[in-house]
């Protein structure tokens, strides 16, 4: 038993907890989507701008969580984390309309963008490399427990009770965290902190915002034109000022020119649209089973975990997979496996037996699995020491960025394919279909940046043989 005083205890269990709560939060809504709809009265499709926006806003402010715990010191930036998610959480259970909801769930994004990356990194800082692995698994094992029961307990919650309960929830854990949080909590701010890229943070927010304004204009009922354009201009405009002023400032939000490395570029690009591809999924499934196969939010909740209960099986063989196969092959077996399983999706209709829709989504969850942790193993084989921070920040908030467009993504391409199946006289189920064949060909172009890997790639972090072929 470890009984280093160095070993911050009570604080990573705090962070962990903590973790567990946002995680919890961003996927727990995905079953109470239909209910949230009624309750507004939208299509049920357009709830995803509230899982996006929230994913969006983490992604968009991790690069300027660092530099807060910098200037003010974790002990005041965790525990006003905490008390603004709470908050926000407490706004979204008395929203009284999607704008509303969008708009608490920003402010959500705010404390967890703020919450984890802060505490996280306290807590590293604070513990001894001895401690280092026994940490890490600490802070590890709320990624991995939390998506297995956010399905199954938003589910219940919605069938039972009324979706606001989802938010409430997190009000006494939320109350409990920030009195916690100013006894355990440590991290002064730093003497002389860099200063904040605030044009590069307002010109990445806001042209990231535009691309999703302007996406929320394509609707089931019918596509808004000129929001779609405008948007897409926007986004456009402000996205290329944001690339030209990180690549010149001395202290830029993100640092663009560590993608020089060629196994981080690939990750960023390739791994962000495998991310942004899986991510769907879950969004989609829910959906499909409460408005085609007819189930309730718990039972649909329920199946969807299977998917998340095959993650977590697989977890302990995905690093022999890399070492005996290498991530190169892996990456591209994987590509290809998961395509095919995106073509079982789109197969399945409400006479498909349950133990078979198990059976697939636990699959596809092993095959997530490997993938995830394939590309982020790859992400720093090659970075140097003195880019590694940089690495870390920028690779972190593409992943939380490709999250969230997925989610609009999936929206987005289900909104379009409903209007041609309606057109067609194929109908809803044909829309889920065909929009998993969609996603299933966007899994099988990662493999094209992929196959630019050399055979060995990441060897030195998975201890594979160095020349594998």
């Amino acid at each position: 038993m470890n009984t280093s005083p160095s070993f911050p205890r009570g604080m990573a269990l705090l962070v962990a907890g903590a973790f567990f709560m946002e995680i919890l939060d961003a996927t727990i809504i995905s079953p109470a989507i239909p209910r949230i709809a009624d309750s507004f009265g939208v299509d049920p499709v357009d709830v995803n701008v509230a899982i996006s926006a929230y994913l969006v806003t983490v992604a968009v402010l991790i690069p300027a969580s660092g530099w807060m715990a910098d200037r003010l010191g974790a002990r005041r930036v965790f525990p006003a984390a905490i008390a603004i998610f709470t908050v926000a959480s407490i706004g979204c259970a008395a929203s009284t309309s999607l704008p509303m909801l969008v708009a608490m769930r920003i402010l959500q994004g705010v404390g967890g963008a703020m919450m984890v990356p802060v505490g996280r990194l306290t807590v590293l800082r604070s513990s001894t490399k001895a401690d280092l692995v026994r940490v890490i698994a600490m802070l590890t094992w709320p990624a991995l427990v939390a998506p297995v029961l956010s399905p199954a307990i938003g589910g219940a919650i919605a069938t039972f009770w009324s979706w606001q309960w989802i938010f409430l929830v997190n009000i006494p854990i939320g109350i409990a965290g920030f009195l916690l949080s100013l006894k355990l909590i440590r991290g002064e701010p730093h003497p002389d902190p860099n200063p904040l890229d605030w044009r590069g943070l307002a010109a990445l927010g806001a042209g990231i915002a535009a691309a999703l304004i302007g996406l929320e204009g394509i609707r089931v009922t019918g596509t808004y034109w000129p929001q779609v354009a405008v948007g897409g201009a926007v986004a456009a405009l402000l996205l290329v000022l944001a690339v030209v002023h990180l690549l010149g400032a001395r202290y830029p939000l993100v640092q663009l020119r560590v993608l020089r490395t060629r196994t981080l570029r690939i990750t960023v690009s390739a791994g962000g649209l495998y991310r942004l591809v899986i991510t769907a999924v879950p969004f989609l499934l829910p959906l499909q089973f409460q408005l085609v196969f007819g189930w309730t939010p718990l039972t649909a909740g329920v199946v969807v975990a299977a998917l998340f209960l095959g993650n977590i099986a697989i977890k302990p063989a995905t690093t022999p997979l890399m070492r005996r196969f290498g991530i190169r092959r892996l990456l591209l077996g994987n590509a290809l496996l998961s395509a095919c399983w995106f073509g079982l999706l789109a197969a399945m209709t409400p006479t498909t037996p349950v133990p078979v829709i198990l059976a697939i989504l636990f699959v596809s969850g092993v095959l997530r699995s490997v993938g995830f942790t394939a590309y982020n193993s790859l992400a720093f084989a090659d970075v140097d020491s003195a880019d590694l921070t940089h690495a870390n920040t920028l690779n972190a908030a593409v992943q939380e960025l490709a999250a969230g467009v997925g989610i609009a993504v999936g929206a987005l391409t289900l909104g379009l394919l409903t209007q041609l199946a309606d057109a067609m006289g194929g109908g809803e189920a044909a829309a889920y279909s065909w929009t998993y064949l969609v996603l299933g060909l966007l899994m099988l172009s990662t493999a094209v940046e992929t196959v630019r890997l050399p055979p060995d790639a990441g060897a030195a972090v998975t201890g594979a043989p160095q020349g594998r072929r």
